[in-house]
């Protein structure tokens, strides 16, 4: 009698070897397995349902990262069941080609067709009517995709600015450079929401090594409390400091979880988190030493349910080192760092 294991050694795993691991339950039955071995298959747990009549290994799923890697494959899943011609767009877009974005909620799949009459949303799909330009077109597995500057203008365009500042980030930090960017939007300036895109893509920069810094960024770029400088660096004696922004005198450090974590456990750090803890104190006070007002941010801070609580604290922060200590840095300079940041 045949076992679950010995059903997975047929013909049908042909398919998975070429669609990311996933097959359609038509393709399975086709390949020659039954529909109650389909069945049996994901009732004890062999396979996992992707989308509906599409399976993938328990194996395969459970490889993948729930912030990156099941996304992906979800949207290669769509395109094996979507029949009409259609781009991978959006956020969509985004996971497949590794652009950090930040997760919309609910998380559809977006799929660009052109010619279909308005956006609508079914099985987890959205599908948008747009036009494309055939320079917009790059091909991923044999499959087209939207590339990554139409993509950020798109992802500004359907969630706002601050996922469009997260995604132009992202892209700038891949070498894509700001008029390739702008060039992507250029033709939707008769689209709704384009502001949002626009904005995103000034404000963007590749200097803010992660979201969360890009975020903040964009927090202190809306303040409008003078020129936010990112990667500020001072040097004195053999001492070198970095810091994310410098907003006057007074800098702004955007703390991620990761740099307090040992490597072992996913984070930066090849130290303990009190050794971190205790180095990041004496950096703070080295810095503070020359007159200069800091604040620290984290990823609780730049959540839209906090944005305005942030702002506000930061707003009050930035004012109260400039009437202590003013906002020229021109007793700074000798010990300032021009050269960039590795």
């Amino acid at each position: 009698m045949s076992t679950l294991s010995d059903m997975q050694q047929a013909p049908h795993l042909h398919y998975m070897s070429t669609q990311h691991g996933l097959i359609r339950r038509q393709q399975a039955l086709t390949a020659g397995m039954t529909v109650k071995q389909v069945d049996a298959l994901v009732r004890h747990g062999e396979w996992v349902v992707v989308r509906r009549g599409v399976y993938a290994t328990r194996a395969r799923w459970e490889s993948l990262d729930p912030y990156v890697g099941r996304p992906r494959l979800q949207v290669w899943a769509a395109t094996l069941t979507t029949t009409t011609p259609h781009f991978v767009s959006h956020d969509s877009a985004a996971y497949v080609h590794d652009l950090a974005i930040l997760a919309a909620r609910p998380r559809l799949v977006h799929l660009t067709r052109v010619g279909v009459l308005g956006c609508r949303t079914r099985h987890g799909i959205k599908h948008h009517k747009a036009p494309v330009g055939t320079g917009q077109i790059v091909f991923v597995d044999d499959h087209p995709v939207l590339d990554i500057p139409r993509t950020v203008a798109d992802i500004g365009r359907e969630h706002g600015v601050r996922h469009g500042v997260v995604a132009a980030g992202s892209a700038s930090r891949r070498g894509i450079p700001r008029s390739a960017l702008r060039a992507a939007i250029e033709p939707m300036r008769n689209w709704p929401y384009v502001t949002a895109p626009r904005l995103a893509v000034e404000v963007a920069d590749p200097r803010c090594e992660n979201p969360g810094e890009q975020l903040t960024m964009l927090m202190l770029s809306q303040l409008g409390l003078g020129f936010v400088d990112p990667q500020f660096g001072l040097q004195d004696r053999g001492r070198v400091a970095w810091v994310d922004f410098r907003v006057g005198r007074h800098l702004i450090e955007f703390d991620g979880r990761h740099k307090y974590q040992r490597r072992e456990a996913g984070g930066y750090a090849d130290r303990t988190p009190e050794e971190v803890v205790w180095d990041e104190k004496l950096r703070q006070d080295w810095l503070c030493g020359y007159k200069l007002g800091m604040s620290r941010v984290v990823w609780a801070d730049v959540q839209e349910d906090s944005w305005r609580a942030t702002q506000d604290r930061l707003h009050r922060e930035i004012l109260d080192t400039a009437a202590r200590f003013g906002t020229s840095i021109e007793d700074l300079e000798p010990y300032r760092i021009r050269r960039p940041r590795r």
